[in-house]
């Protein structure tokens, strides 16, 4: 799987925003959705905390697709 590289100046990001910005998700209301039917997995297990925060190096997937969060700092 080909992961897409998300840069954040921060500590985390949650996992709601992390799917909005890499564009897997319009939504957040569309990410509470997938995230809360087990749709996605964190660092390879399923996970169901939308707020769950994502730290650098962490890897999300949600329909075949990838998302790493890398350090913008």
């Amino acid at each position: 799987m080909e992961y897409k590289e998300i840069y954040i100046k921060e500590d985390f990001i949650r996992l709601d925003s992390a799917l909005k910005l890499a564009n897997l998700v319009v939504t957040g209301g569309h990410a509470k959705i997938v995230i809360q039917n087990g749709e996605v997995k964190v660092n390879g297990e399923i996970c169901l905390q939308r707020g769950k925060k994502l730290k650098i190096n962490d890897k999300a997937e949600f329909e075949n697709k990838g998302i790493v969060i890398k350090n913008a700092g």
